[in-house]
């Protein structure tokens, strides 16, 4: 099982990047899915999350209406459309597969994770 995370970068304040993450070894179209993100010296924080079906999406209040999680299960691959970036976004980005069909806005909800891609946005 291996989650890949791709399209991190480094942005100007404004500016806009597109996630990707792209399992393989298993199929997760059955399972909900997560963005999470870590600052240097903070700890881990919920982002989004998608349910199996993509019928339902939430949002952290930080980035509710400028990013947008989307999945195509017939690739494997979850994404998050970032826009609007602000500085206080700058982390490494980590998608992870929750442990059942939905999304939960803790880690403890799942089994698996990528290893992160770094976003760095600059004023």
């Amino acid at each position: 099982v291996q989650l890949v995370e791709s399209g991190g970068g480094l942005v100007q304040a404004g500016g806009s990047l597109r996630l990707s993450c792209a399992a393989s070894g298993r199929t997760f179209s059955t399972y909900g899915m997560g963005w999470f993100r870590q600052a240097p010296g903070k700890e881990r924080e919920f982002v989004a999350g998608i349910t199996w079906n993509g019928a339902r999406t939430y949002y952290a209040d930080s980035v509710k209406g400028r990013f947008t999680i989307s999945r195509d299960n017939a690739k494997n691959t979850v994404y998050l459309q970032m826009n609007s970036l602000k500085p206080e976004d700058t982390a490494v980005y980590y998608c992870a597969v929750a442990n059942g069909a939905t999304y939960y806005l803790t880690s403890s909800g799942y089994d698996y994770w990528g290893q992160g891609t770094q976003v760095t946005v600059f004023s």
